[in-house]
């Protein structure tokens, strides 16, 4: 018999739920559908490590990867990712993983070795990478193995259909191997591979209802060519709200197998669509700050643009959202140059009025702990410590805003949580030092706009997105 492992690390992020929201310990879940994860088959970036792949999957703002096997962990580390990892190698994939907020929520398309060893040295890899599920296409005499390990290991199989003449093309094939099975097999429905195959989709998904593990997501057209989201034959909208109807819960990977060497500003456009279709059916309440024109934002001309989903400082000026705010999450990422010092504002009466909430964004790496340093609230109270990356690198943060209280997450640390019905003099903190506002901070705005600062340095933001309490 295999031996269990009795403890792993769970690389999952947990939501903030409103009960929580005054007392936050992490950063915020920002999918758009509630109970379903979109995240990235790292096959769509099969010619980057998968390092790199984590890295595309976080710009993009998910936070969730099916991993292949085979791919090359890292520049630094020409290993292929799979059981044959050793310890170290793999705690430098789970350090990867947490310092980017991304988990790896299902391996695959992978072989499962016929003999109860190998299987149980690649269930025993899976459970220890904290991975929930392992996508295959077993022979039909494996599985009566396959599901007692899956049990043992409360891991779920999904079976994978390539296209005909693949042994699970049809679903059909896939229902006869889950026949009297536990409810840890079913399938992988890869939607685009149906389409090559020439069946239609949402058929097969009624098909396969309650039994659905995973979905490998993609739109072809009619010749079997991968495009972008709801550019083709439209089968995407038909696919969510099929979904949707069958009250699915769980994970989607995209699989974009085109324009290999930069397909990142496809996949990009895909997750908009997928996002403004399920935002739809079933809305969590999360929803991006700006639009790609910025059509909803009150800034200079010229002096934003959003590249490749980047905001990026241009002519100067800071920007605000149309839109008043008063009790919400904020979440959004920023990369500063050497030595930028800027802020984000909250809740401002007046787009030129001061003081306001400033949370500050600063190149302070390595500085010692002020009330001026990255993730405090500038000049009125200091973060509990510098959690701030160096200049260059991408830097998360979620800020909460719920009546009188302000909490701040950055980069997985809790770095701030104040009362500002605590600032009851103008121009002095409770700590007894001096602050340069003039209005004490309990008599702040609980409603106003939000804004992003030019203090005459570059920055960018990305991912800026927000759910209202």
């Amino acid at each position: 018999m295999c031996k269990r492992i009795l403890m792993f690390l769970v690389l999952t992020i947990p939501s903030i739920s409103m009960a929580a929201a005054e007392s936050p310990k992490t950063h915020s879940k920002t999918d758009v559908y509630e109970g379903w994860k979109l995240g990235v088959q790292t096959w769509s970036f099969r010619k980057f490590t998968l390092f790199e792949a984590i890295d595309k999957t976080r710009s993009l703002g998910l936070d969730a990867i099916q991993a292949f096997p085979g791919q090359r962990v890292s520049k630094g580390m020409d290993v292929k990712f799979g059981p044959g990892l050793s310890n170290p190698q793999r705690q430098r994939v789970k350090d990867k993983l947490s310092e980017a907020g991304v988990s790896i929520v299902a391996f695959g398309v992978v072989n499962i070795p016929e003999n109860e060893a190998g299987a149980c040295e690649l269930f025993e890899f899976v459970k220890d990478m904290g991975i929930g599920t392992i996508a295959s296409e077993p022979k039909a005499s494996q599985f009566d193995l396959i599901d007692k390990f899956c049990q043992e290991y409360k891991i779920k199989l999904a079976i994978h259909n390539h296209p005909k003449p693949s042994p699970y093309w049809n679903p059909d094939k896939v229902l006869a191997m889950c026949d009297g099975r536990s409810e840890w097999i079913g399938a992988c429905a890869d939607v685009g591979h149906w389409v090559r195959s020439g069946l239609d989709p949402i058929a097969c998904l009624e098909k396969l209802k309650g039994r659905i593990h995973d979905v490998h997501i993609k739109e072809v057209d009619e010749d079997g060519n991968n495009m972008i989201f709801g550019e083709a034959q439209n089968h995407i909208e038909d696919v969510l709200k099929e979904l949707h109807r069958q009250q699915y819960k769980g994970t989607f990977a995209i699989e974009y197998e085109s324009n290999w060497d930069n397909n990142l500003p496809e996949i990009r456009k895909s997750v908009l669509y997928f996002n403004s279709v399920a935002s739809r059916l079933n809305p969590s309440g999360w929803k991006w700050v700006f639009d790609n024109e910025l059509s909803n934002a009150i800034f200079k001309e010229n002096g934003w643009i959003v590249d490749d989903g980047v905001l990026t400082l241009k002519g100067g000026g800071d920007i605000w959202t149309k839109e008043k705010y008063s009790n919400f999450i904020l979440d959004f990422e920023f990369k500063l140059d050497e030595q930028t010092n800027s802020g984000v504002f909250l809740r401002a009466g007046e787009h030129t009025w001061i003081p306001w909430v400033e949370v500050q964004i600063e190149d302070s790496f390595g500085k010692p702990v002020t009330k001026h340093i990255c993730g405090g609230i500038f000049d009125i109270k200091e973060p509990v410590l510098n959690a701030v990356k160096p200049a260059g690198k991408w830097n998360r943060m979620t800020i909460i805003e719920k009546d009188s209280k302000v909490c701040i997450i950055l980069n997985t640390k809790p770095v701030l949580d104040i009362d500002l019905n605590d600032w009851t003099e103008p121009g002095r903190n409770p700590d007894g030092t001096n602050n340069k506002f003039g209005v004490a901070y309990k008599d702040l705005p609980r409603t106003g706009w939000i804004g992003f600062q030019d203090h005459g340095q570059n920055v960018w933001y990305r991912n800026i997105k927000i759910k209202e309490l």
